[in-house]
């Protein structure tokens, strides 16, 4: 081989290496872990509530309470409560996590009527009772008087709203009394279930509140006793909460990504 064409050759190969070291140096884009990219749950909140069934269609479920720091790990606080859900266990819902199942995951859908809870993640609104006031009670909190209605009709252009017939037109054909004969209502809070963006016919008229019984299923809320709701709803404070409610083998794979205890 001539001396000049050699030394050519050495040239091309040695920028070939030098550029292959230079691709190999760069270094990677840094991702962020799964639970920060992925989970649904607000940095903010402060108070965490989990419900959570051994099936997709069991009724009965134990809610566990839960507080943190600002950035810092959930601690446990209080002791486990018994609780029942809608008579026919849970379906996706529409909250924080999205509207209906997380990507890739199984399990119904939430529809009206259909006797499910929602699944997911929720934040948690306003409470309703039938005293005037409720001192113990943090969260914003309002009196269920006889004219208010929460509103599960799809066609009415008030669905899934809480309204009163004292200054609301009537255009539904089915509405729930907030004032009951009953105590159910006693104390019911809001959770916040298809309320943004909400779609007729994907589930109305979620709280969490008084049940009949602990053999009982309801029609898709969260029930338990009086006193316990009581005790629960004085806990809560207002804009730190979020309540996740799944079937513990959708809490076994998503503790991880969304960061739960």
């Amino acid at each position: 081989m001539p001396n000049g064409f050699r030394y050519a050759w050495v040239l091309v190969l040695a920028a070939c290496v030098s550029a292959s070291c230079r691709r190999e140096a760069a270094p990677a884009t840094a991702s962020k872990p799964a639970a920060e990219v992925s989970t649904p749950i607000h940095p903010g909140k402060t108070q965490l509530v989990t419900v959570v069934t051994s099936e997709w269609d069991r009724f009965q479920a134990t809610l566990r309470r839960y507080q943190r720091a600002p950035g810092q790990a959930w601690k446990l606080a209080g002791a486990p409560i018994d609780v029942v859900l809608g008579r026919e266990g849970y379906g996706w819902g529409r909250g924080a996590h999205g509207a209906g199942a997380p990507a890739g995951r199984p399990g119904p859908i939430k529809r009206e009527g259909d006797g499910r809870s929602p699944a997911g993640v929720f934040d948690i609104g306003t409470a309703y009772g039938y005293e005037a006031a409720r001192e113990d009670v943090s969260l914003p909190y309002a009196q269920a008087t006889p004219e208010l209605r929460c509103v599960d009709d799809p066609k009415s252009h008030h669905y899934n709203r809480i309204v009163s017939t004292a200054d609301t037109a009537v255009d539904w054909e089915s509405a729930e009394y907030m004032r009951r004969e009953d105590e159910l209502y006693a104390i019911a809070i809001v959770v916040e279930h298809n309320t943004q963006r909400t779609e007729p016919g994907a589930g109305s008229c979620i709280f969490i509140h008084v049940w009949r019984d602990p053999d009982s299923g309801m029609t898709g809320c969260t029930a338990m006793p009086l006193d316990t709701l009581e005790a629960f709803a004085g806990w809560l404070q207002p804009n730190a909460a979020v309540l996740v409610a799944l079937p513990q083998s959708e809490y076994d794979v998503l503790r991880g990504p969304w960061g739960l205890p």
